[in-house]
């Protein structure tokens, strides 16, 4: 483990639904390198998980409810997929509206597979590059979205990708890129 993102605090916004690998591998991720996450969910308790939307794949507690949470608080966002995960998000208004104070914010948003539903209630994706799960693209494409076919894609504080299989790569670009974002002018190991 290092400490690369020691004092960063990431919250992952889920719900009942959630692609477990999706939500557990970017937090694994992340805590490995130092950084703390908090799952941030619509209601107390647990929330159950699924494996390829079918299979229950146990619960995750949850840290704090999206009403109680402040986009202050936070270094990062991470929204994983699922099918009824997001499905259920982009209904709640307090998730929805989390979510674009976080975009707005200019902190680093992570999201893969079906995560982009939630962007897209909140209004936030006008002339954005991004990726997802095939299913979802029209819907991306009519929110005003420029959707491509690739891994993982970073356009300004934005990071998506497509499904499972990208979580290496998103996974190291969530990393890399909250590092960019939180790292002080000054920082010495930043050539110039």
């Amino acid at each position: 483990m290092t400490d690369e993102l020691r004092g960063h605090k990431v919250a992952i916004l889920a719900t009942d639904g959630v692609e477990r690998v999706e939500l557990e591998q970017p937090r694994g991720a992340l805590h490995g390198v130092g950084a703390e996450t908090e799952l941030i969910s619509l209601h107390d308790g647990e929330i159950s998980a699924r494996q390829m939307d079918i299979d229950p794949a146990g619960t995750f507690t949850v840290d704090r409810k999206v009403a109680d949470a402040a986009v202050a608080d936070y270094d990062a966002l991470v929204l994983p997929g699922g099918t009824m995960n997001p499905d259920q998000l982009r209904m709640d208004p307090d998730a929805v509206a989390f979510v674009k104070e976080f975009m707005e914010s200019g902190k680093p948003v992570a999201t893969i597979c079906h995560g982009p539903w939630t962007l897209v209630e909140a209004d936030v994706l006008r002339g954005r590059r991004l990726t997802s799960w095939p299913s979802i693209r029209t819907d991306l494409r009519n929110a005003g979205a420029q959707v491509v076919d690739e891994e993982v894609v970073v356009d300004g504080r934005l990071i998506s990708s497509r499904c499972p299989g990208d979580l290496p790569a998103f996974c190291n670009t969530v990393i890399d890129e909250l590092a960019k974002a939180t790292r002080p002018a000054w920082d010495p190991t930043v050539e110039r």
